[in-house]
């Protein structure tokens, strides 16, 4: 069960203002880190451990401010491509995946290069390399220059064409019908990408479906659990940065499954006292790029203006733990790491 803020109140900034019914949080769960966030970031705070600052990261670890800004403070250096990191250090690749080229120029520089990227991204690149072997053209669902969907593409770039969306369907064309398949980006809406799906389908009946689903288990689960929360909740808050798309896609869908008012935050210190007015019931959840300690606060300022009756609504069970990139499996003087497996440990 969720921690009940133990002093209500003590953050101070929210007004504790009557409403017509009881006052009550609806904290979603699952909810936070996922396993290949968690392997990520513990894989930067072990590289700084094993090789010492600074370590350098391609782009943001995960897409999370909180998250770059500690480990900025802890020696973690982040650039936007690796010819901006000098000959010879240490470079961790973003749970969200590099194409080949980026390998091979971090190689061509000299560089150390410790892959964080998520094992869910990496099944979905193999499945491009497979497909594009195997000549079809891949119908690649995504955002457009998200870094997980340049990495995927960038595995067959001849065979992919990039589809946005439902909308973009109509402008896509294939060289045979016959030989077409589609793989999504991982952090995806799921009801979104099976309406593009549907679609593609329309389009090319023969359409074949990757071996088993992109969207990776973190983002179905909290879209699940925020659907269950919208049902019951005036108001949702996400906490989550503005290029999380899993954190984006949670607003979106507590929209959709009835919440009257939902805001995607940082910070606790974003919710406005407005969003507060008339409110009873407020839904919480946060994006799978972001540490409990950051929803903690914002019950923490819900309490401080009555929401001090918190029920977690559960809709799934998580234990999926992913090994850490083999070079940070073992501690300093050689003995296997206690956090290799599973990075914290939950």
């Amino acid at each position: 069960m969720p921690r009940i803020p133990r002093t209500p109140g003590a953050r101070g900034r929210l007004q504790d203002i009557p409403v017509a019914g009881r006052k009550r949080v609806l904290l979603a769960a699952p909810r936070g880190y996922c396993a290949g966030v968690d392997r990520a970031v513990v894989a930067v705070e072990k590289a700084i451990e094993h090789y010492g600052s600074p370590v350098y990261v391609r782009k943001q670890i995960v897409h999370n401010v909180h998250v770059v800004s500690t480990l900025e403070q802890q020696g973690a250096i982040f650039v936007d491509e690796v010819d901006e990191v000098p000959t010879g250090a240490h470079v961790v690749f973003s749970a969200h995946g590099v194409s080949p080229a980026v390998v091979n120029a971090a190689s061509d520089r000299g560089l150390h290069a410790i892959d964080a990227t998520c094992p869910l991204v990496t099944k979905v690149h193999r499945e491009a390399v497979r497909f594009a072997r195997d000549d079809f053209e891949i119908l690649l669902i995504g955002h457009e220059g998200h870094e997980e969907v340049e990495g995927t593409a960038g595995e067959a770039p001849d065979h992919v064409t990039l589809v946005n969306g439902p909308e973009d369907v109509d402008r896509i064309v294939v060289k045979d019908p016959d030989k077409v398949v589609w793989l999504s980006q991982t952090t995806l809406s799921v009801d979104e990408t099976m309406e593009t799906v549907r679609r593609l389908r329309e389009r090319f009946p023969n359409l074949q479906d990757p071996p088993s689903d992109d969207i990776c288990y973190a983002t179905q689960n909290r879209q699940v659990a925020i659907k269950k929360v919208a049902e019951q909740a005036e108001l949702v808050i996400v906490v989550g940065s503005a290029n999380s798309s899993n954190s984006v896609r949670l607003v979106e869908v507590a929209l959709e499954y009835g919440a009257k008012a939902a805001y995607r935050i940082d910070y606790a210190s974003e919710i406005k006292q407005e969003w507060l007015d008339g409110v009873a019931s407020i839904g919480v959840t946060s994006g799978a790029s972001v540490p409990e300690v950051l929803v903690q606060e914002v019950l923490e300022d819900l309490s401080g203006a009555g929401y001090r009756d918190v029920e977690e609504v559960k809709t799934a069970e998580e234990d999926l733990m992913f090994s850490l990139p083999k070079e940070l499996r073992k501690d300093i003087s050689g003995k296997q790491d206690a956090r290799a497996i599973g990075g914290r440990g939950r």
